[in-house]
């Protein structure tokens, strides 16, 4: 099975690839020669994977599956879920990013934050969609050198290390996207074993 994942994202793309069973081929958007920004303009995370699965399909005809990601938090009423990636102006600078969270937290004593990510898979003329959530809370500042976005500020729920300070390994077992990642390969066996 070969399956297009909406992302250039090559962070993303790592972490996917290391959960996907071997038997599923896994393409970029760069392997497809995909250069324009994919649309995201809906006000929901769940909207924006389907728009940008939707959006994929139609002009290149592949299956393929897009994710959306925003780190919700408590104190801010939600902030800055669908914005995540451009919370602090659309040049999507994660660095830019992090610091507006930890000075908008500044004086906040509920710190608690969890991480949503919604795949919208396009396969067989059907879209079908997977959740994974992660729950933690944000850091006062940032810890550790790897993973990226939020990742330096978040540390999941029984945690005492942020996710930059864990290996990718440890990320994809208890974090959102892997938690969506399993769902969407649960899914994907259930319709080749049928096949």
């Amino acid at each position: 099975m070969q399956l297009v994942f909406a992302t250039n994202n090559l962070n993303k793309l790592e972490e996917v690839q290391t959960i996907l069973p071997p038997h599923i081929k896994l393409l970029s958007l760069k392997d497809i020669a995909w250069v324009e920004d994919i649309p995201e303009t809906q006000n929901t995370i769940e909207g924006n994977a389907i728009q940008k699965a939707e959006y994929l399909k139609k002009h290149y005809g592949y299956d393929c599956f897009a994710d959306d990601t925003g780190l919700e938090v408590e104190a801010l009423n939600g902030e800055p879920g669908v914005f995540s990636a451009r919370y602090a102006g659309p040049q999507r600078s994660a660095e830019d990013n992090t610091n507006k969270l930890l000075t908008e937290l500044r004086d906040k004593s509920n710190r608690n934050a969890r991480f949503k990510t919604v795949i919208a898979l396009h396969l067989n003329g059907e879209i079908q969609t997977f959740t994974g959530i992660c729950k933690g809370e944000i850091t006062t500042q940032k810890q550790g050198k790897g993973g990226f976005g939020y990742d330096p500020i978040f540390k999941a729920e029984g945690y005492d290390k942020t996710f930059a300070e864990i290996t990718l390994e440890e990320k994809n077992k208890i974090g959102h996207r892997g938690k969506a990642v399993v769902h969407l390969v649960d899914f994907l066996n259930t319709v080749s074993e049928s096949d």
